[in-house]
């Protein structure tokens, strides 16, 4: 048998013959296995492994889907995946001396609707199913955490992506030294800027991810920051730059820009050769810089004693503006919300009815039924930016149903096509796979009674699919019995006959 590492501590595996299910020895881990029937894939998986243990989540799911791509159910690998795509290393509770999953890569896409972790569970064996389910419940717990958290900050305008310290030396890196005056310059114009030096100054580690998976999702702009190849790609800042250049394939309104000095351009990561970068060793490369981020994110110019608010004008503007709203009229409510911004560019009020404009709905309440998460769109990010902290529950809150309407929404048609599942199966694997899509569904409705029911009526299948390989049935016994029945009669007609012919050729 291959040998295999632990994927939660990274000790050697004592793997029993044909086993889907280990514990490790070291760290008490109960996990499901790859199938090792190789040297090859065992040493492919290691490899990844240690990838994402080491918290390098692209290298690991390359490894990953090179191995898909010679074994398309292999259900460890696509598991493996899912585990990459969320950014989760295994570490050790202090209190249980137990491996619990961190998150480092947190996403909208709640992880029970991963098309990876889907097509994983339907070539996973009916235990290490089980094993994947309770893995999934645990992210997806840590993973609404974060984004509950998350929700809660402000939208930031710029993303400074560089490395802190220096492995060799353990002092603060050039990169960091650039970052910090980019950041001085940007906050001195009033922009929110993600500068992990001073954002994360007060956070813990475990609480650093909220606040960077708000950073990456609000920012217009990132810029990357280095000074060597190395600094480019190490672990966290690739993991960011990264985590963002996916959001811009998904086709987000963002901007990445990489700076660099004391290096070639050429040296640059090839994933930013269709990228515009900026060489700071020029001079007055800050100040152009700078420059470049004003026209990508501009700022409105704050009301002056010169031009005040007129608030007596803007609240009847405000009430044409919901009147309309409330007539459907989404077009004429928008115009007059723009007219507002114009004079009050920070007016919660018009950021709310535009973004009832946009999702065409009459009252605020209504905003519940949007088809995705709030934060997505780009007024509900402003109008939280600008809200007290009395109307910013009021925004979370409706963000939160729209969370759980979107989850419902998922859990009924998954429902729904367990159901059709069940009632389609005919043999053993029918049953067993409508029980796997019931177990995913937890407590929902009655989904755990038509769970063990399946499972009771592919047990029957299996019994009944057993008992037809070794049973003939009664026609086919009568049909055999026949035939036999013909060749004796045959063969006593032949013999009777040989002995006629024996006793005629003797006259």
């Amino acid at each position: 048998m291959p040998a295999l590492k632990c994927k939660m501590c990274g000790g050697d595996l004592e793997i029993a013959q044909d086993t889907q299910i280990c514990t490790c020895q070291y760290c008490g881990s109960t996990m499901t296995l790859p199938r090792l029937d190789d040297e090859r894939r065992t040493a492919l998986y290691d490899r990844a492994s240690q990838f994402r243990q080491g918290s390098e989540f692209d290298r690991a799911m390359g490894v990953y889907e090179s191995i898909l791509a010679e074994d398309r159910t292999d259900a460890e690998a696509y598991w493996s995946l899912v585990l990459c795509k969320y950014g989760v290393v295994y570490v050790e509770d202090p209190g249980s001396r137990r491996r619990v999953p961190t998150c480092s890569r947190a996403q909208l896409t709640p992880i029970f609707a991963d098309a990876d972790y889907q097509t994983g569970l339907s070539y996973a064996s009916a235990a290490a199913r089980e094993i994947y389910i309770a893995q999934a419940r645990q992210i997806d717990a840590i993973q609404q955490g974060i984004l509950a958290v998350s929700a809660k900050e402000e939208p930031f305008d710029v993303f400074i992506s560089y490395k802190e310290t220096d492995e060799l030396t353990g002092g603060r890196t050039p990169d960091s030294v650039i970052g910090q005056e980019l950041y001085d310059e940007l906050e001195e114009d009033g922009y929110k800027v993600f500068f992990s030096r001073v954002t994360l100054e007060n956070a813990l580690g475990s609480a650093y991810e909220p606040t960077i998976f708000a950073a990456l999702q609000s920012a217009r702009v990132m810029v990357v920051i280095g000074t060597k190849p190395e600094y480019f790609n190490a672990t966290w800042v690739k993991n960011e730059w990264g985590r963002y250049l996916a959001l811009i394939r998904e086709g987000a309104d963002k901007t990445l820009v990489p700076v660099f000095r004391n290096m070639s351009g050429y040296d640059l990561p090839p994933e930013f050769a269709h990228l515009q970068a900026q060489d700071m060793g020029k001079l007055g490369a800050m100040q152009d810089l700078v420059r470049g981020i004003r026209k990508l994110v501009p700022r409105e110019a704050p009301a002056s004693a010169a031009a005040p608010v007129h608030t007596a004008e803007i609240a009847p503007m405000l009430r044409r503006a919901y009147m309309c709203l409330g007539d459907a009229d989404y077009d004429k409510a928008a115009e007059i919300l723009d007219d507002v911004l114009n004079r009050d560019p920070e007016n919660v009020r018009a950021y709310v009815g535009l973004l009832m404009a946009e999702l065409h709905v009459r009252r605020e309440e209504d905003l519940t039924s949007a088809p995705k998460e709030l934060t997505e769109y780009g007024h509900f990010r402003h109008a939280y930016r600008f809200a007290d902290e009395d109307y910013r529950k009021v925004l979370y809150t409706y963000n939160e149903q729209v969370v759980q309407g979107i989850q419902n929404r998922d859990l009924e048609k998954r429902y729904r096509q367990a159901l059709r599942k069940k009632s389609e199966a005919r043999n053993e694997l029918g049953y067993r796979q409508a029980a796997a899509l019931f177990f995913q569904l937890g407590e929902y409705k009655d989904s755990a009674q038509h769970a063990k029911g399946c499972r009771i009526l592919a047990d029957r299948a299996h019994e009944a699919e057993a008992a037809a390989v070794f049973t003939v049935p009664v026609q086919v016994q009568q049909q055999f019995q026949q035939a036999q029945d013909a060749i004796s009669n045959s063969q006593l007609y032949q013999s009777i006959r040989n002995k006629n012919g024996g006793n005629n050729g003797g006259n």
